[in-house]
């Protein structure tokens, strides 16, 4: 939920060596700093500030404000609080369980040396998270040879013999040869034997008629 918390100090080189020992009890460090204005602290990434206030005012504290560390164990939480009693904090409730707030809870409350509020509150790091992964990651290899089974049935691509059937046209071409063939041979039987019987008869006829006519004439001059 929150990105980062910040607190106002007077001075931060003297807060630092108040928040270097008790956070560093809990496990956590200086991550980022910006001398002399502020330093960040946390375990990879600044998620507490303690810094001059921007408006250049004198620091203050929030009555009814206090800001909580997650610690992960109890004895880490007692470290938190006598390391800050050590370097100049308040005692404000010692380390232990705290039942009114919840029956597993357990934490201590200190006040820093510009009287900002802090506490370390108890979360153990949850120790049966990791069999449930083993359990998603057994089952997700149990079912792994059941989706390699699928490719078998890849044997479907042989009906890509279907292409044989294109030999058919083949058929549809020489039936069209065929048949260009056959009508070029018919004109040109037609062509041969049409004009041979008009030539033929035409000049016959006048050639022989022609003496007929010339052998009566003859014989009616002689008469």
């Amino acid at each position: 939920m929150l990105h980062h918390v910040s607190v106002g100090v007077r001075d931060v080189e003297r807060a630092a060596q108040f928040y270097d020992a008790v956070l560093g009890a809990l496990g956590y460090k200086r991550v980022m700093e910006f001398l002399p204005y502020g330093i960040g602290y946390g375990e990879e990434h600044p998620q507490f500030w303690v810094q001059l206030p921007h408006n250049q005012q004198v620091a203050t504290a929030g009555n009814g404000v206090h800001i909580s560390f997650v610690a992960r164990t109890t004895e880490a939480i007692d470290a938190f609080h006598a390391k800050a009693v050590e370097h100049g904090g308040q005692d404000a409730g010692a380390p232990g369980p705290r039942p009114d707030y919840s029956p597993d809870y357990y934490g201590a409350f200190v006040i820093d040396l510009d009287g900002n509020k802090l506490e370390a509150t108890l979360l153990p790091e949850p120790v049966e998270a990791p069999a449930p992964k083993a359990v998603a990651k057994t089952a997700a290899k149990k079912a792994a040879p059941k989706a390699k089974s699928a490719p078998a049935k890849k044997a479907a691509p042989a009906k890509k013999a279907a292409p044989a059937k294109k030999a058919a046209p083949a058929k549809k071409a020489a039936k069209p040869a065929a048949k260009k063939a056959a009508k070029p041979v018919a004109k040109k039987a037609a062509k041969k034997v049409a004009p041979k019987p008009a030539k033929k008869v035409a000049p016959k006829a006048v050639k022989k008629s022609a003496p007929a006519k010339t052998a009566k004439k003859a014989k009616k001059g002689k008469k």
